[in-house]
């Protein structure tokens, strides 16, 4: 999906979703959910400092300073994910705390690209819920279905297609795996139609 967003933006992309992923190594290493959550908290925290001291030597924090916090983006907004994944370690997890990831995430990818959708925050919202049922760590089915039923027959403008793109492979994700016929034209129906919900896409996989 990174070809899809102009090249000069690759590098702030990047290191977002590296962030993203290092807090899902947080919850996939962790014997148990206590020590996730310190490890989710350290990330945050310094995420956050980024916003007035200069990144320390990690290099997934030097990333998120070099290309994302210099083009005004606050570290603390990219903190902001942890919260939806510190929402699945709670044992029966808020479907409306994890989602929170994918509006985060998104909102500040459209903030780099520069563009306004009416249907981001609900766009983010189904990635966040179907990724994480694709991970196994939760059964979100009814808030999904709630969100499907919003979005469906709704096209998201050209210029934010790059961001949702994520949203509508997460959903399919849960019909298909990757790297089949079905996903690859899923990804090409929604840059040409801007479309996350299709006749092609199951209403439900619980």
């Amino acid at each position: 999906m990174l070809h899809h967003f102009p090249s000069a933006l690759r590098p702030a992309i990047v290191a977002l979703w590296a962030i993203d992923e290092a807090m899902w190594a947080a919850i996939a290493a962790a014997s148990q959910p206590a020590l996730a959550g310190i490890k989710l908290a350290w990330w945050r925290e310094a995420l956050a400092r980024l916003d007035h001291d200069p990144a320390p030597p990690e290099p997934r924090l030097r990333a998120v300073a070099d290309h994302i916090v210099s083009r005004g983006v606050s570290g603390s907004d990219v903190a902001g994910i942890e919260e939806g994944w510190a929402a699945l370690l709670d044992p029966v997890p808020d479907a409306d705390r994890v989602l929170l990831r994918g509006q985060r995430l998104f909102a500040i990818e459209a903030r780099l690209l520069g563009v306004e959708d009416p249907l981001l925050p609900e766009a983010g919202s189904l990635f966040a819920l179907s990724d994480a049922m694709r991970r196994r760590l939760g059964d979100f089915g009814q808030a999904r279905r709630a969100l499907l039923g919003d979005l469906r027959g709704r096209r998201v403008g050209r210029a934010a297609r790059p961001v949702t793109l994520a949203a509508r492979l997460a959903a399919r994700d849960l019909a298909e795996p990757e790297g089949t016929p079905g996903r690859a034209l899923a990804l090409l129906g929604h840059r040409f139609h801007g479309r996350i919900t299709g006749a092609d896409y199951p209403a439900r996989r619980e």
